[in-house]
């Protein structure tokens, strides 16, 4: 038995029995930084993406707008906010972070949204945190790196006794509690946490104290290794998951070639390469449709029929 078979957003997302697929925000192709987001397509795509079988839609949280050195401002707004909005217009497909950044909140503060929007959402929250990665960020916020990777550990710490415990004793570097109580309380008295990247932490940090993994796209026999040493550092089933930036051609037999953090192909070398991930052991593919040519309700379309519905003679 696993802590979180009581978790909707867990088990819709990893109780599956194989790989599963999300999608992450904006639902849409956008050549410069900023997308449209046109709120009523946003959330007709997500109502789709729920139809067509996916499991997760995934938000990020981008502070500010690195145009230098990222160019991609994400779906921009708030993503506890945003999320909340997508909770309320769909019904049981996962909602996740991807990810909150610990370095620029209190830990207090996180656990309180984060345990908001799980109840809101009838306990589809996927939490994933990060530290960050853009240094505007850092500077805009007077903090350093070292900091952020020292506040990540704590986050951990902090958030699960809030959910857990009944007035609970916190004490940490950032907190100092031993009044007063954080409600509501979790359900299950714990949300799925995920890691993000490494943020700053040890292969064996990270196994002990995330529910998961989450990760960006590598070379698959390089992923392999990566997901063998995660799997040696652990006996508990803790999912695996990674990002990938798609532009899924109309020809179904368009041969991979390389993007940003993906591949423009065909539908049947997706289905290829999404099997390679699942032979390796990759439990959720988060699918980001940024450098989509094709209008993203076409692509959510095809690849609902083609590869998450498609039956197998």
């Amino acid at each position: 038995m696993h802590k979180f078979d009581g978790h909707k957003g867990f088990q819709k997302a990893f109780g599956q029995g194989k790989m599963t697929l999300g999608l992450s925000f904006p639902l849409e192709g956008y050549e410069k930084s900023i997308p449209e987001m046109d709120m009523e397509l946003q959330i007709k795509r997500a109502q789709l993406a729920e139809a067509q079988g996916f499991s997760a839609l995934w938000a990020r949280d981008i502070p500010l707008n690195d145009t230098v050195n990222f160019g991609d401002a994400g779906q921009m707004y708030d993503p506890w906010i945003f999320l909340s909005h997508i909770a309320a217009h769909t019904k049981e497909i996962a909602l996740g972070t991807g990810s909150i950044i610990t370095t620029f909140q209190h830990p207090i503060n996180i656990a309180k949204s984060a345990v908001s929007l799980d109840r809101i959402s009838n306990e589809r929250l996927l939490l994933g945190l990060a530290t960050g990665d853009r240094p505007i960020e850092f500077d805009a916020y007077k903090v350093s790196r070292e900091e952020g990777e020292e506040l990540f550990r704590e986050t951990f710490k902090v958030i699960r006794q809030l959910w857990s415990a009944d007035e609970p004793e916190v004490f940490t570097q950032h907190v100092a509690m031993n009044k007063g109580d954080l409600l509501p309380k979790a359900k299950l008295r714990d949300i799925p946490t995920f890691v993000t990247g490494n943020s700053g932490q040890d292969f064996e940090w990270i196994a002990e104290n995330g529910d998961g993994w989450m990760t960006y796209p590598r070379a698959v026999e390089m992923q392999d290794i990566f997901i063998r040493k995660w799997r040696n550092q652990t006996d508990a089933f803790k999912p695996f998951i990674q990002s990938i930036a798609i532009d899924l051609a109309e020809d179904p037999d368009f041969k991979p070639r390389q993007i940003h953090l993906g591949y423009r192909l065909g539908v049947n070398h997706l289905k290829d390469y999404l099997q390679q991930l699942e032979n390796i052991g990759v439990d959720h593919v988060m699918i980001g449709s940024k450098f989509s040519k094709r209008p993203v309700d076409e692509v959510i379309q095809e690849i609902g029929e083609e590869v998450i519905n498609k039956q197998t003679p």
